[in-house]
């Protein structure tokens, strides 16, 4: 699914903004992140050296606000009509820290590193508010997560996906 909505991004996008800045907003989504920015990157041609700081800032952007505002926008939502989304909001972030075997900072890292589906810094910042984890811990795993990931979606954006796309 990342891959088609990142040809997505990429055929349409790409032919009205600048590439750069179709990879930072592709990278701020909650799904893509920065994974489908490299692949949008790829597909655009963009350099390496540039599509990736460019993929790490729109992917990590996000991690404080949701760290801090996450918990209040859920309480808020309880209270509306919006009540279902919040249940299965945390229910999604219940269900993903069941496999943090590792301890919260490893389990963290490991589980925003590795790019799967459903995985990432905004899934990671879920789990570590549903977690009450401290906010200062929690941003160092989902960076050094998000970095890991970066380079393992690198190797597969420039290596893989642009000698077969094209």
């Amino acid at each position: 699914m990342t891959n088609a909505l990142a040809q997505w991004f990429a055929s349409n996008l790409g032919k009205v903004m600048p590439a750069e800045l179709v990879i930072f907003i592709v990278s701020l989504f909650p799904i893509l992140e920065c994974r489908g920015g490299l692949v949008v990157a790829a597909l655009l041609g963009v350099k390496l050296w540039v599509a990736v700081p460019i993929c790490v800032i729109g992917n990590v952007l996000p991690v404080p606000f949701i760290l801090l505002l996450l918990k209040k926008v859920l309480g808020w939502m309880k209270k509306t009509r919006l009540h279902k989304v919040a249940e299965w909001i945390e229910e999604r972030g219940k269900r993903k820290s069941t496999g943090m075997k590792y301890g919260e900072f490893w389990g963290l890292l490991l589980f925003v590193g590795i790019p799967l589906p459903g995985t990432g810094a905004w899934t990671g910042s879920l789990i570590a508010t549903i977690l009450d984890m401290d906010r200062k811990k929690a941003i160092i795993p989902i960076l050094l997560g998000v970095l890991m990931a970066t380079v393992i979606m690198t190797v597969f954006s420039y290596a893989f996906l642009a000698n077969v796309v094209k």
